[in-house]
């Protein structure tokens, strides 16, 4: 189940190293491009919580294996697309693909571990979520520097597919069968709350993803403000819904569980800290600094690893070190992410320090996320694993596309106003960003702290 969703989650960033290959040989215009990346991100938030109640509906294996061959189908047709058009409209069928095999990992190991066993398995699938990251960026390196059999970009999309095949062909054998007749799957699909849902993430994504590139123009705005209605009118139906004894998108109770509201709010931030970071980075390191796409995916590969292997061994800490692990975190990642825009002020490669600054990014952005993670869904309720799955994968994924489009556009606006080109000009703008970051990663300490208490 991790190696699929460590895979779809690839997805979301290997496209970027390889953006100036395909615009080449696609001969794509800017905003072409914008879609291709964006493509996939939207459809993927956008139909996240309608994939964990259709688990609930049909059953979370059969949804799983059903995402797992669209996923693998839609990467097979974008690594064989001919045209700018046809890689769009595949990469949305890939996200959606995503959005409906993802939410059943969440929901799988809800209802078939518990206990101590529940908490690893946790703490695994949140070292997978937030690594897929940087790792995406590494591996997009190196397979379009790799250049194998002279396809250029085209094996960022092709090596999910022997992936896949075997995925499925062991999770059909080991997967635990659906258990028929389950209460929770006779609640239905709350069709008029998915219809709001869609429309205001839609609403919210497209002008994040596409403003910058359009310079921010009017329906923009009208858009952003029209999703802030649609959330609301959603919530309000919603709230309608439950209180008649219907069958809500989203269960009230998961949103009252203990833990949910702030693991809500700290998922957000950790995880916009994470999509900003990685986007201005790659910006400098490839249009300031010059790196090819290997070496500026390797550029990541520290903060992939110490991510993982933070995650995976936080819980084996000493047991009076837990309670300030989050916070902590927040402000590791802050100190760190204002270190790495220090150590490449001067447009240099920022040297050993670099590193150093790396991991502590690393550090702190897993404890971020993966006690967060863990502590909020260890005690949620089986029936409302679906619920909580979609609603907590939502939020990594706007959570990211929040961090791209602010401090993108913080990054691109910088440059511009330089009216300059150069490394130097781009690690100007570099600083800037990641001092606004570590600006963000405190708030979401010091905000957490303020609502645990309230």
């Amino acid at each position: 189940m991790l190696t699929a969703q460590f895979m779809a989650l690839l997805d979301v960033f290997i496209v970027n190293v390889a953006v100036p290959t395909i615009g080449s040989d696609l001969h794509a215009s800017g905003a072409g491009l914008q879609l291709v990346v964006a493509g996939y991100s939207i459809a993927y938030a956008v139909l996240l919580i309608t994939g964990a109640r259709l688990g609930d509906l049909l059953g979370h294996r059969r949804m799983y294996l059903t995402g797992l061959v669209l996923f693998t189908a839609a990467s097979l047709a974008c690594g064989l697309a001919q045209g700018t058009g046809e890689l769009i409209a595949f990469r949305v069928v890939q996200g959606a693909g995503s959005a409906v095999m993802i939410p059943q990992v969440l929901s799988l190991i809800q209802r078939n571990f518990a206990g101590e066993a529940r908490a690893r398995a946790l703490g695994a699938y949140a070292a997978v979520l937030a690594t897929g990251a940087a790792a995406g960026q590494v591996l997009g390196g190196i397979l379009v520097s790799a250049d194998l059999f002279g396809a250029g970009w085209r094996p960022v999309f092709l090596v999910n597919v022997p992936v896949g095949a075997v995925l499925l062909a062991v999770g059909a054998r080991v997967l635990p069968r659906d258990t028929a007749g389950e209460p929770e799957r006779r609640r239905g699909l709350d069709l008029p709350g998915l219809v709001l849902l869609a429309a205001a993430v839609s609403l919210f994504t497209v002008p994040l993803v596409l403003g910058q590139e359009e310079d921010w123009p009017l329906w923009s705005w009208l858009s952003l403000a029209a999703s802030v209605l649609l959330f609301a009118l959603f919530c309000g139906y919603e709230s309608r819904l439950a209180r008649r004894g219907g069958a809500p998108l989203i269960a009230p109770r998961v949103l009252r569980h203990p833990g949910i509201g702030l693991a809500v709010l700290r998922i957000m931030a950790v995880m916009a800290v994470n999509g900003g970071f990685l986007f201005v980075l790659t910006l400098h390191v490839q249009g300031g600094l010059g790196y090819s796409a290997l070496r500026a995916g390797l550029t990541f590969a520290p903060t992939a690893v110490v991510f993982g292997l933070v995650g995976l061994t936080w819980r084996s800490w000493p047991a009076s070190w837990q309670r300030a692990l989050i916070p902590a975190g927040f402000v590791i990642a802050a100190a760190s992410v204002a270190g790495v825009g220090w150590t490449l002020r001067d447009g240099g490669d920022g040297g050993v320090l670099l590193y150093v600054a790396f991991t502590g990014v690393g550090t702190g952005l897993a404890l971020g996320f993966s006690p967060t993670l863990t502590k909020a869904l260890a005690t949620v309720r089986p029936e409302d694993a679906a619920d909580a799955s979609g609603l907590l994968a939502t939020v990594t994924q706007l959570g990211q596309l929040i961090g791209v489009a602010a401090f993108g556009t913080l990054f691109l606006n910088r440059l511009e106003s330089l009216g300059a080109s150069g490394a130097y000009t781009s690690a100007d703008a570099l600083l800037a960003c990641m001092y606004a970051l570590a600006v963000a990663a405190t708030l979401g300490a010091v905000s957490g702290l303020v609502l645990r208490r309230r």
